[in-house]
């Protein structure tokens, strides 16, 4: 049998240039993996969203005076109630307006929903009738 032996002579210079490229092929198969990897959910998007975000209002009539009540919601939270076009007139001839929205408010605020609001019964109707506005304005707001 005859027995060659083989020599190979590997150059320090080229095997560190094949690690180098190898590194930079690893590290650019990373880097597009994640670019292109599907996206996770936003976490700041609620999952459950109740609302199409925005300004919703809706308008309540008492004789001949007319006013809105308006209700500015986020996808999953209600920020905000007010009576808005509120002439001195109304708020004259209905003092109890105003704060009652107020007293009904927060206690929506903190439950986020209209099942579980109360009100005392000097204030009954017109906490119905306000109830009955954010409602309906809500309802506008409903995805």
């Amino acid at each position: 049998m005859s027995a060659k032996t083989k020599i190979v002579v590997l150059h320090m210079k080229e095997v560190v240039y094949t690690i180098v490229f190898l590194v930079l092929a690893l590290l650019l198969g990373v880097l597009l993996f994640l670019m292109f990897a599907p996206k996770k959910a936003d976490p700041s998007v609620d999952g459950d969203a109740r609302y199409q975000p925005g300004v919703y209002t809706s308008t309540i009539a008492i004789h001949e005076n007319t006013f809105d009540v308006e209700v500015t919601v986020d996808s999953s939270r209600i920020k905000a109630i007010r009576l808005v076009n509120l002439s001195e007139s109304t708020t004259a001839m209905f003092p109890l307006m105003e704060p009652t929205l107020d007293e009904l408010a927060s206690q929506i605020y903190t439950t986020q929903s209209l099942d579980s609001v109360s009100y005392s019964e000097e204030n009954r109707y017109t906490s119905l009738l306000l109830i009955n506005a954010i409602s309906t304005a809500l309802k506008k707001a409903e995805v």
